[in-house]
Order: C-alpha cells, then structure tokens, then sequence
C-alpha cells in the first residue's frame, strides 16, 4: 500500500504538475519525513515500468489501427465504404499517435526526475559535507584522493547493482576500465582482484552521481583526481578496498 501512495504522487507530479517545475519536486515531497529519497525512485521506476508496459500496448492497437485504415482505405477506393467512415478511422489513428507520445513523454520525465531528485541528494551531501558535518574517521579526503571506508561487504560479484544503477540513471554503460587484476595493476604491484577501475573524473557529473551512490550503498571506494607515481596513472574511481601491495 506504502509505494502505491508514493506512485500516485509521482502521477500527480507528473501529469498535473509538469517537469517545468521538476527543480521543486524533491523539496516538496521531502517535507513528509517518512518520504525518503530511496522511496520516491522506487516510486518513480515503478511508474516508468507501468508506462512501458502501457507504452507496447498502444504500439500494438497503433499497428492494428494502421492495418485496419490501409483495408478501409481499399474499401472506400473499390467505392465499397463511405469516405466519412475512413476520416473517422484517421483520426482515430492520429488520436493512438498523439497518446503514444504523451507515454513516450511520460517515460523520459520519469528518468529526469530521478536524476534530479538524485542530484538534490548528492548537492545535500556536498552541503553538509562542506559545512563540516561529516568529519568521520572512516572517510577523508586530499586534494588528489576521496577515500571512503564504507561497511558494506563488497565483492566484484555486487558490481551488476552499480551498472544497473549508472545505465538507468544515465542511459549508457558504466565505463569501467579495469574489472579485477590487470598487467597495470601487475607492473604497479597492486593486487587488484577484488576492485573496479571506472574511468570517470571524480568531479565530473557522472563521477559524483556515481560516487553519491557508493555512499548510499556503504561500498568502499577511493576516487583519484589525476595521476600519482606508482599508484594510480590518472583520474578515475577504484571501487572496492584499497589494494595491497603483491606478495
């Protein structure tokens, strides 16, 4: 009953506010604190997922729309029906066209919203951070390197959740450049086995989505801003435990 109560208010935001105002939506649904920002993304994939699904079926009464005015279109040639009943059926087709883009439409702000009601959360994160508030042992950060300690119990076999979460938020591959031990990591003397190199800046759009993730998910990360001898050969996100030296 819970996520139906927030699905209807994704509708409501949706459909009758509009994404014109979508910079105001994450600040007016968090003045209900039981509303988490977790909630309303599973909220609006949900809606996304009933869009989708309504999406292939007015496909599917557009392409038997589309069949059924090319036959009356023969009719009315071979003078068998009446002209007026073909306007009919075209403008019955242009009116399934016309909701099949208001779905399409539907689809693409709920991807919007998601990733503005996660860049809300990462600008809170950086806010609070800044103001000093997470001055915690398990995490530091140096002009070159973010270090995070998270607690999660992370293994290369949990990095499936992490692409899920970059290609629906971005619509692209995460870009990893290294999954496991690589000749780098070797001629480096890391051992690399249970880390992911993405090659993603961390001051980057992307990078700090990704890493405000990593965070919310306790997974342990260090975030390289250039290169530094011996250790990383450039700017990118290690996900995983800091390596230790080869044996």
């Amino acid at each position: 009953m819970k996520s139906w109560t927030y699905l209807w208010i994704i509708v409501l935001l949706l459909c009758g506010v509009g994404i014109a105002n979508a910079q105001n939506k994450p600040q007016v649904l968090n003045n209900d604190p039981t509303v988490t920002n977790a909630d309303l993304i599973e909220a609006t994939r949900e809606y996304k997922a009933n869009s989708e699904n309504l999406l292939q079926l007015q496909e599917d009464e557009i392409k038997k729309a589309t069949q059924k005015l090319e036959q009356l279109r023969q009719l009315v040639a071979d003078g068998l029906v009446a002209k007026n009943e073909l306007s009919a059926a075209e403008d019955s087709l242009a009116d399934l066209q016309a909701t099949l883009e208001a779905t399409r439409k539907k689809i693409g702000d709920s991807d919007q919203m998601i990733a503005e009601i996660q860049s809300e959360q990462l600008r809170k994160t950086e806010s609070v951070a800044q103001a000093g508030l997470l001055n915690k042992p398990r995490s530091f950060v140096r002009p070159t390197v973010l270090r995070y300690n998270g607690a999660a119990n992370w293994s290369i076999a949990h990095l499936a959740g992490i692409q899920n979460f970059f290609s629906s938020t971005f619509g692209r591959s995460l870009p990893t450049s290294t999954v496991g031990q690589s000749a780098t990591h070797n001629r480096l003397g890391w051992d690399h086995r249970n880390a992911v190199d993405v090659g993603l800046h961390p001051d980057s759009v992307e990078g700090k989505m990704l890493i405000s993730f990593l965070q919310t998910q306790g997974i342990p990360f260090l975030a390289f801003r250039g290169a530094i001898p011996g250790v990383s050969t450039g700017a990118h996100i290690h996900i995983g435990r800091p390596s230790q030296r080869l044996s």
